[in-house]
């Protein structure tokens, strides 16, 4: 899949209101959706991170709306970078993507699209959890470089299908990885090792496998209930 795009859809800037809080996130939406996926940031990232940004592009490329939401609010963004502890809290996390899929269902262009989760570090872990609080939305998760072993013993509720991408060379990430891989509870998994990638997936070409990956599971599992796409000028 290649990372240039003759027609590159426009983001929106959009608040989401969230247990309290207002999140910003930026919305693209290609014409005709297929489903939307929404990304959870990992470890100190937000909506900017050039990585999510990159694979966000491809899926829209390949006929996916997306949502990239900071998941923490600024003033929270500035006591994270000194206490580095509400990355790992997983529960907020997750409870805030809840949050952001129930405002995507009130939105006429996005509601009746399925969801899919991208979760990245943390985030990962948190798309698993947010997976099982919205069962009959969430239809998949992809999860790059996650903690799914901080997800404990919500990994055998899941339900929806679920790829694991890790780099070859995060050897620790990649042990806890298979660990969860074997208890998740959903029917269909997998994990797939990126072969000379690190945590980051800066290595020439790793970022593209990765978003190959992703807009492939996408596309064999998040589909409209009636598995087609609107047609022009129909309701998403």
């Amino acid at each position: 899949m290649s990372t240039q795009h003759a027609t590159e859809v426009a983001e929106t800037g959009v608040r989401i209101p969230a247990r309290g809080v207002v999140l910003a996130a930026d919305l693209g939406v290609p014409d005709a959706p297929t489903g939307i996926v929404l990304f959870a940031h990992g470890s100190g990232s937000g909506r900017h991170s050039p990585r999510n940004k990159h694979v966000a592009a491809e899926l829209r490329a390949a006929g996916f709306a997306t949502l990239l939401a900071d998941l923490l609010t600024e003033e929270e963004e500035s006591a994270e970078a000194r206490t580095g502890v509400l990355r790992f809290d997983l529960e907020l996390l997750a409870g805030r993507l809840a949050a952001t899929i129930d405002w995507l269902d009130r939105q006429p262009g996005t509601r009746a699209l399925p969801v899919g989760l991208f979760g990245a570090s943390t985030g990962g872990g948190a798309a698993l959890i947010a997976a099982t609080r919205r069962p009959d939305r969430v239809r998949a998760v992809v999860s790059r470089g996650g903690r799914p072993d901080l997800v404990r013993g919500a990994l055998l509720s899941v339900r929806c299908p679920v790829l694991l991408i890790v780099g070859g060379r995060d050897e620790l990430v990649l042990q806890l990885n298979e660990a969860a891989h074997e208890r998740l509870g959903c029917a269909v998994k997998e994990l797939v090792v990126v072969p000379g990638a690190g945590h980051l997936f800066e290595e020439p070409g790793a970022l593209d496998t990765v978003a190959r990956l992703a807009a492939d599971w996408f596309i064999r599992h998040l589909r409209r209930p009636d598995n087609k796409r609107p047609k022009a000028g129909e309701p998403h």
